[in-house]
């Protein structure tokens, strides 16, 4: 195999215009303009509209490229691209090769016969998705959508939907040469395809590394070698001379290094390197592959509840937490491997053992899977529709069914790898959204995703479990919302403006998507805004807040919960203490009932640029208070206190495996934190199962007025240390008399790190904030609570700051405040 790299310096130039800008590929179009001062930043105050004004133009790429004599004699010769974003038109030396219309595909164009020896020129022309949406979109107006948030039409390409706006992002439908690109030629043969399948048996995996080898003659003796190394750096060799179509290399691994997700083991990875030998023993071509050593299933079967929906990895019911994961910016050329390893490692830290892969995006680069191999992250992968239904011409199934198989391949060695899902809430839409009942697409819809796509999964990825939809109870239209089986979008808290409380009405059986907005912080807002523009009905914070109406609902929320706050900033910290308080009540529901109900992935870990949203980490990857949240609430050891009335239940999970054993002390206190009643119990938890430990009724303690005045404090005590804790009120925050908490801090320095710590000398601290001015960093803990009379010990990493911070800077730079500050 022979390559020519394509990537690096090419020009760029709007068709029509006389300018050619230098940039580099991969890349897109709206990055290179902004690179070179064209446009305005589309992300800053009201200049998304910038974003359709490109898109309506076309763009060409060119470049000059050598190839020697060499190349030329090799009997393929291919323009291999990874990704054309989207409606491209690729030419070599003038002459038309390709016409493409999907940016999830990989195109392999021979262009042996266009090219010549010496200096050869390749341009790539793109042309406007906004047109040519609007053109079939006035043909065929039949194309719902939830909302309109869209531009209507987007269901008609195979493009990333969410650059055409959604109810969080913008209307930025970038184009241009997002993946690598390359001239790839060979003789002989290469490799076609390389599928690996697990037997487990007791101590024991049977690897069977299949592999598919494309010939030009039949008459040459080639072999297959599989090399496979093993964590501790074992390392097996097998040949076989190729007879077949498919030649099938088996290892049998004793006492393997099984993967499982995060927070159940480590992840050891095993390498495995396949290589086409010709009879000289000169390789001809060779793939390298890290995977995991490991069972993954989704079992739905009847039960006492309805029908399961559970993940089993080795053998192991897990309960599914995390979030799902959306682009992580508009202008994809923005992407890095540095920036998807730091949102990764984020999501471990805050507990995650999955993400969902949404599908209104695009399927992530291979550096997303490798990095979610090695973090212990389950990855949920949508494939990419959302929202819509879709046509099924024979252009549109041609494609379609090329895109699957591409990213099938390309993706099933994953460890990671955990379910298939066929699209994201279509199957609901048209149940529930009120879309004109059309036969012939709901037909499509049937003969896609649950006959096409399940059909090509069988035969290329056979060990990975395929679900038509999600939400779905199954499939075939029947009950997509049946909260007793399959997956569940449960949106009645949020668009329903039902109370936090409605979450606990329900045990669904993996609730795969639900979410609460908040605004993102000051310095987060400060970015695309200037003082005028602080103001959340402001025509800028509007245009930076996608979800109709969406502002209003924070705010009756927030009449709901707390006092009015006292200025902008105070609002947008009490709107992050409503989404994490949301999604709190809803996850630690879920999780005391372990067994009925087997997940929970939020909406949404990501923002793909500055905006008011469902997201526990914006854009800036400055983490709000719902991801300080999940730390606490997705931890392995959770105490969660269920109250209601006067009454309150106190409920250990434990989802580590093995059994605990350890003390709930517990304390009902006045706001001031004197006690009036406590108590403690020794309890025992087994593993993988979660558990009301105690029962309280504080009757005779609470007058309707000490209601006001008082709340309840527990805490798990295992090995002499306090593993989870949790406060809550008996009344709502807006009614409860908060005292000043006095809260003070001393800070010491050591090698790697800053330790604060922190005391209450009034009473009870609720919410407790760490910001520091001028800069960004990650603190261990965030948004706590703490009793009068307590020490918190909160540290920072320094290697987590933006900036080199000195001790004194940091004394004098960090701000505390409570929520008894915001009012």
């Amino acid at each position: 195999m022979v390559k020519v790299d394509l990537n690096g310096q090419w020009k760029m130039q709007e068709v029509g215009a006389s300018e050619w800008l230098d940039v580099q590929v991969p890349g897109s179009v709206m990055n290179d303009l902004l690179q070179h001062g064209k446009i305005e930043d589309p992300f800053y105050r009201d200049n998304e509209k910038i974003g359709l004004e490109v898109a309506a133009k076309d763009f060409v790429y060119t470049r000059m490229f050598s190839v020697d004599e060499d190349l030329l004699l090799n009997d393929k010769v291919l323009l291999v691209c990874d990704g054309l974003d989207t409606l491209a038109e690729v030419f070599v030396n003038g002459e038309l090769v390709e016409k493409t219309n999907n940016m999830h595909r990989i195109y392999e164009i021979d262009v042996k016969d266009f090219l010549k020896k010496g200096e050869n020129e390749i341009s790539i022309k793109f042309n406007s998705p906004t047109k040519y949406i609007e053109v079939l979109q006035n043909e065929d107006p039949l194309a719902p959508l939830d909302g309109g948030d869209a531009l209507p039409g987007f269901p008609y390409i195979r493009k990333a939907h969410y650059m055409f706006g959604w109810d969080w992002g913008p209307k930025i439908p970038d184009m241009g040469i997002w993946r690598n690109i390359s001239i790839q030629a060979w003789s002989s043969a290469k490799l076609d395809d390389v599928y690996m399948t697990q037997e487990h048996r007791e101590n024991e995996v049977q690897l069977d590394v299949r592999v598919k080898v494309e010939r030009l003659s039949q008459a040459e003796d080639l072999q297959v070698e599989v090399t496979l190394t093993s964590p501790a750096g074992d390392v097996e060799v097998k040949n076989v001379s190729i007879s077949a179509v498919q030649e099938v290399i088996a290892f049998n691994v004793q006492n393997p290094d099984l993967w499982w997700p995060n927070g159940y083991g480590k992840q050891p990875l095993y390498k495995v390197e396949v290589s086409v030998l010709n009879n000289e023993g000169s390789i001809l071509d060779t793939k390298d592959y890290n995977i995991g050593l490991r069972t993954i299933e989704v079992k739905s079967v009847p039960d006492e509840f309805g029908r399961s929906f559970e993940f089993y990895v080795n053998g192991i019911s897990i309960f599914g937490m995390g979030a799902n994961y959306i682009p992580e910016d508009n202008i994809l050329a923005r992407n890095s491997v540095e920036k998807t390893e730091r949102l990764l490692k984020d999501s471990v830290e805050a507990n995650f053992n999955m993400v969902r892969i949404w599908g209104g995006g695009h399927y992530p680069e291979d550096y997303f899977y490798d990095l979610c191999d090695r973090l212990g992250l389950i990855v949920w992968q949508d494939f990419m529709f959302a929202c819509a239904s879709y046509k099924l011409t024979d252009e549109f199934l041609d494609t379609v069914k090329k895109e699957v198989a591409d990213n099938v391949k390309r993706l099933r060695h994953h460890a990671s790898l955990g379910i298939w899902s066929g699209n994201n809430e279509v199957e609901e839409g048209w149940v529930h959204w009120g879309w004109p009942q059309d036969p012939m697409r709901k037909t499509d819809y049937i003969k896609l995703f649950e006959y096409i796509i399940p059909e090509m999964i069988k035969e290329l990825d056979p060990q990975t479990f395929y679900w038509s939809s999600s939400p779905s109870s199954g499939g075939g239209f029947d009950q997509p919302r049946d909260p007793n089986r399959g997956d569940m979008h449960y949106w009645e808290v949020w668009h329903g403006l039902k109370p936090f409380t409605e979450y606990r009405k329900y045990f669904f059986r993996f609730c795969s998507e639900f979410g609460f907005q908040s605004f993102p912080s000051m310095k987060t807002v400060e970015s695309f805004t200037i003082p005028e523009d602080r103001n959340i009905f402001s025509r800028v914070m509007e245009k930076h807040q996608k979800n109709s109406g969406a502002n209003g609902k924070i705010l009756f929320y927030l009449s709901e919960n707390f006092l009015y706050p006292k200025d902008f900033d105070s609002l947008l910290y009490v709107s992050q203490l409503l989404q994490g308080e949301a999604i709190k009540y809803g996850v630690e529901h879920w999780r005391r009932n372990r067994g009925r109900c087997m997940g929970s992935l939020y909406w949404q870990l990501n923002d793909c640029w500055p905006v008011a949203s469902w997201s526990s980490v914006d854009s800036f990857g400055r983490w709000k208070a719902l991801h300080y949240f999940a730390k606490k609430f997705y931890a392995p050891l959770l105490l969660s206190i269920e109250e209601e009335g006067k009454t309150a239940s106190i409920h250990v999970t434990n989802d580590s495996l093995e059994d605990i054993q350890g003390r709930i002390e517990w304390k009902l206190r006045k706001n001031t934190s004197e006690v009036l009643k406590e108590g403690s119990i020794e309890v025992k938890v087994g593993k993988l199962t979660a558990k009301n430990c105690i029962e309280l009724s504080f009757e005779d303690e609470l007058s309707d007025e000490d209601m006001r005045n008082t709340y309840l404090e527990a805490i798990f005590i295992k090995d002499g240390e306090v593993h989870s804790n949790a406060v809550v009120l008996f009344v709502k925050p807006k009614h409860f008399e908060f005292v000043d908490p006095q809260i003070t801090f001393d800070i010491q320095e050591e090698n790697d790190r800053f330790t604060l710590s922190l005391k209450a000398q009034g009473g009870l601290a609720k919410y407790v904030e760490l910001d520091l001015q001028e800069a960004d960093c990650k603190f261990s803990d965030n948004y706590f609570d703490l009793s009068q009379g307590d020490t918190k010990k909160v540290t920072i990493m320094k290697d987590s700051l933006s900036v080199d911070v000195s001790l004194e800077e940091l004394k004098s730079k960090l701000s505390v405040r409570s929520i008894y500050n915001t009012f």
